[in-house]
């Protein structure tokens, strides 16, 4: 993992992918996975941390209520990324979920209300430009997508 940092390269046509097991402790290695990808392609910091930070709470999310903390399930990253997109879709063999359920308007009378569930979820939705989640043949599909503005760097 001594590639988290490479030098910035154009956007086209990068397609990578990365599985892990079902452990909190596997979270930091798809973290650097993610990074390196957005650096490898010069997305903007902006966006970057944005990504990353979504990443990291379906990530979670599926450990924690997916798998509800089973070591022995699979979390399967795809990546891929042309000029206008950086897609993430992570594909899991753990319980099915109804995000259409989680519906946050306001998020800090959620909060002063104590309630907890939905809020990665919330992000998520802020975050990227598109949330999709589907359950299909025993397999969870949630596919996060960002639009890609002009790097900063």
């Amino acid at each position: 993992m001594n590639d988290v940092n490479p030098a910035p390269a154009s956007r086209g046509g990068v397609k990578d992918r990365l599985v892990i097991n079902s452990e909190l402790k596997h979270l930091k290695l798809a973290r650097y996975f993610i990074i390196r990808i957005l650096r490898k392609v010069n997305v903007a910091p902006s966006d970057e941390n944005k990504i990353v930070l979504a990443t990291d709470e379906a990530l979670s999310n599926i450990v924690e209520h997916a798998y509800e903390f089973n070591k022995s399930g699979y979390i399967d990253i795809n990546v891929e990324v042309n000029p206008s997109q950086f897609q993430i879709r992570i594909m899991n063999g753990g319980r099915d979920f109804d995000m259409g359920k989680v519906k946050i308007k306001d998020i800090v009378e959620h909060i002063k209300q104590g309630k907890k569930r939905g809020l990665g979820i919330f992000l998520m939705r802020r975050i990227m430009d598109e949330v999709k989640y589907s359950f299909k043949n025993g397999q969870n599909q949630l596919t996060l997508i960002k639009y890609l503005t002009t790097s900063d760097r």
